[in-house]
């Protein structure tokens, strides 16, 4: 079984798409784990502002199906394959580690955005505080304790999931 650390985001009907994407992660993975959702602005362009959220899971599927899979997820959920990279989104799924595997294809891992962006960082850390990123070489909760970036501002937000 791998361990594995997917990073979900919306900014279109945010509360609904996240809401699809946890049921339909938790229909093909086991031991779940799901971090608060967070709100931020939209990073790399102007949009609504976006919720984030980090899964924790677990697999028995090798990473190529993982992918898929994810983008699978998107596609049912009204991403589009030719959908700009900076540009409002319905749902985006990335997998962030799938265990300390690092590579560039068929998805760059470890997440290069992992030690970039707070909505990614804040979450994982919930999920995974003791994590160890195998490029950074330091834990989730230490990459998280030495963030400074306050161009990038995010909060909580109620968030529950029938």
């Amino acid at each position: 079984m791998a361990q594995i650390y997917i990073s979900l985001g919306s900014n279109i009907n945010k509360a609904h798409y996240i809401r699809c994407a946890l049921d339909a992660l938790e229909q093909h993975f086991t031991d779940i784990v799901h971090s608060s959702v967070f709100e931020s602005e939209a990073v790399g362009f102007k949009g609504n502002n976006f919720y984030n959220s980090v899964v924790a899971a677990t697999t028995s599927m090798p990473l190529e199906r993982v992918c898929k899979l994810l983008k699978q997820i998107e596609r049912d959920n009204g991403r589009k394959a030719d959908d700009k990279k900076f540009s409002p989104r319905t749902l985006d799924l990335d997998l962030l580690f799938y265990d300390d595997v690092i590579c560039d294809l068929p998805a760059q891992l470890p997440r290069d955005e992992i030690t970039k962006n707070a909505f990614v960082l804040q979450p994982l850390c919930e999920v995974a505080p003791n994590f160890y990123h195998p490029v950074a070489k330091q834990t989730i909760a230490a990459l998280w304790s030495a963030y400074n970036n306050p161009q990038q501002k995010l909060w909580k937000v109620e968030f529950s999931n029938p």
